[in-house]
């Protein structure tokens, strides 16, 4: 999976489009991702001694790693590889062809 937490992304498709937000965890068997602040859902919790009333939780849900796309330098871009000449490979943004560091 190209995305890596961490990274900026922005919302390109659904009811969250044009967000913008840091990827805190990719779930790579469902290709999912959980993005900062977007997709907010209500999870009903049974008291534990972390929460002793229990209650409605509020956390971000995880989005299909198709619907995000890499900020690089304000932009969205899709993110591509290149091999250097010592024989290591980098990532590379597709728009601007900067390497990019995470």
């Amino acid at each position: 999976m190209r995305i890596k937490s961490g990274m900026n992304v922005k919302i390109i498709r659904g009811n969250h489009k044009g967000k913008e937000g840091k990827v805190l965890r990719v779930i790579n068997d469902k290709d999912r991702v959980i993005v900062e602040g977007v997709n907010l859902i209500k999870k009903h919790t049974k008291p534990s001694q972390e929460n002793p009333k229990g209650g409605i939780v509020e956390r971000e849900g995880s989005l299909h790693v198709s619907n995000v796309m890499y900020v690089h330098s304000g932009s969205p871009t899709r993110i591509g590889y290149k091999k250097l000449e010592d024989g290591s490979k980098v990532r590379v943004s597709i728009k601007s062809g900067e390497e990019i560091k995470s």
